[in-house]
């Protein structure tokens, strides 16, 4: 009868490192993308501070769930029984997160920049009506 071999894994290691940072990231992410982004929301809301900021608080609540929910998502680690192994699975992990983040952060930047434009055109539409009454 033989005994199976057991190998020691850094895989807990490795959740233990991947979280905190893909949490860390996410989270500064956030608050510098919504502390400026409510100039775009007063904006969008013609300077209607309440609803703006509760926008912009729904969109980071949102922003949150979204990246940290894909950060869970994509937390698995396989096999890895090397320190070396868990530096390149922690690379490719985080470093595709942040891209991922990279590119949600530029996506609500677009979005805002939309928004702002619809604003600015609507107001120049309701001004260049009540010049020709």
């Amino acid at each position: 009868m033989t005994t199976p071999v057991l190998t020691t894994t850094y895989n807990f290691t490795a959740y233990m490192i991947y979280l905190p940072i893909v949490i860390a990231l996410t989270v500064l992410v956030s608050q510098f993308l919504f502390k400026n982004s409510k100039t775009f929301m007063i904006d969008i809301f013609h300077q209607k501070k309440d609803i703006a900021m509760a926008t912009n608080s729904l969109f980071k609540i949102g922003f949150y769930l979204l990246n940290i929910g894909f950060a869970l998502c994509i937390i698995e680690f396989f096999q890895i029984e090397t320190v070396e192994r868990l530096v390149v699975a922690l690379s490719k992990k985080i470093g595709g997160f942040s891209i991922y983040l990279g590119l949600m952060m530029l996506l609500n930047l677009l979005l805002f920049l939309k928004g702002r434009k619809h604003a600015m055109n609507k107001e120049k539409l309701t001004d260049h009506e009540n010049i020709d009454i």
